[in-house]
């Protein structure tokens, strides 16, 4: 599927790489996030989210794609890496540039991966939430997901930062009504 309903999104490629990561590093970590609702500086020291090698090894995964929302001039404004697993695609690497967000850039974004998910023949869609992201858990449910009571340790792995406290994710999920479009 290459055609979305909102013509600023495509899917990335091997080239977006340097742009995703920079991306996902400036939505996440360190003072840049900060001008953003979606900042875990708190939470997790540091000015690293990911580099090129995981988003390539990401990318390069069977069912994997990232979409990307890019401005007019082809500057990326977000992304979100989907992978497909069953009849399930999980949602992650969801990012919105800081100075954008509040714009309805993730909107259309997250809108874009449950028309990827439906083209892929799947109705439900999934993802991990820090679970003391209040405010992120909110406007997740705002859009329909739900958290499934489940649970689990979000450990430190040497690449994404320190934690500044001990943290867990929790799931949310929505499923998808197919349409005649899908």
């Amino acid at each position: 599927m290459n055609r979305f309903s909102h013509p600023a999104i495509q899917i990335a490629g091997q080239a977006d790489i340097p742009f995703l990561v920079h991306l996902l590093n400036s939505a996440y970590r360190g003072e840049s996030s900060r001008k953003g609702w979606t900042t875990e500086a708190d939470l997790i020291a540091g000015n690293v989210r990911t580099d090129e090698k995981n988003v390539r090894e990401v990318m390069d995964l069977e069912g994997s794609v990232f979409l990307k929302y890019t401005d007019t001039d082809g500057s990326l404004l977000g992304c979100v890496n989907l992978q497909q697993h069953g009849s399930k695609v999980y949602l992650g690497m969801f990012s919105v540039r800081p100075e954008n967000q509040g714009g309805g850039i993730g909107k259309a974004i997250l809108q874009a991966a449950e028309e990827w998910t439906l083209s892929r023949g799947c109705t439900v869609i999934y993802m991990s939430v820090i679970s003391v992201r209040d405010e992120l858990i909110s406007w997740y449910a705002r859009h329909g997901y739900r958290d499934t009571g489940e649970r689990k340790f979000f450990r430190e792995d040497g690449l994404t930062g320190k934690h500044l406290r001990p943290l867990e994710f929790l799931t949310m999920e929505k499923m998808l009504e197919k349409t005649e479009q899908a």
